[in-house]
């Protein structure tokens, strides 16, 4: 099957929608990527299309790390999904890696994301270089990839989802990151 992966389009905001409820078995990620559109977030966001249909999303939006000396831009890498069909044939990957040169030939330096610590290392993303960020996760999942090496060095700080991503419980600006 021809797989081919572009920018979306108003016209695959449905396609969009049905495939992350799919993928996620619920509307929490597809009102997610609603709200990061609504709010003007947005800093790519991939198709996968087969046969005109829609069988995967990826998004990559606006997330400051606030330091101690000022903002450092970042995007986060969420959502991603693939029709359950689909998983597993190498068309999460392909949006991942189309998504990160889209993200550098725009000027971003640093990507977030909290995903499975099986997938994404094989991508290029690591816990260890996000273990100077605090923000509301940690741990093996909370992880960051340098679109330019050496993006984050030095940089100590709290990751700041936006209100689109719905999380109740932040890092107090007073407190130190882990």
């Amino acid at each position: 099957m021809n797989i081919e992966i572009r920018e979306e389009t108003a016209g695959d905001h449905a396609g969009i929608r049905e495939v992350n409820r799919l993928a996620f078995e619920g509307e929490e990620e597809a009102l997610l990527v609603d709200r990061l559109r609504a709010q003007g977030l947005v800093v790519a966001s991939l198709v996968a299309v087969a046969e005109d249909r829609v069988v995967g999303h990826i998004l990559f939006s606006r997330l400051p790390i606030e330091t101690p000396e000022g903002a450092v831009e970042a995007v986060a890498l969420a959502p991603m999904a693939v029709r359950p069909e689909m998983q597993r044939s190498g068309i999460g990957s392909g949006l991942v890696r189309r998504g990160l040169e889209v993200a550098r030939r725009r000027g971003e330096a640093i990507v977030i994301v909290v995903g499975h610590p099986g997938y994404y290392p094989r991508l290029g993303f690591s816990a260890q270089l996000a273990g100077r960020l605090s923000g509301p996760f940690s741990g093996d999942v909370f992880m960051a990839l340098e679109l330019i090496p050496g993006a984050l060095d030095g940089v100590t700080g709290i990751v700041r989802y936006p209100e689109a991503f719905g999380l109740d419980e932040q890092p107090a600006p007073d407190r130190k990151p882990a």
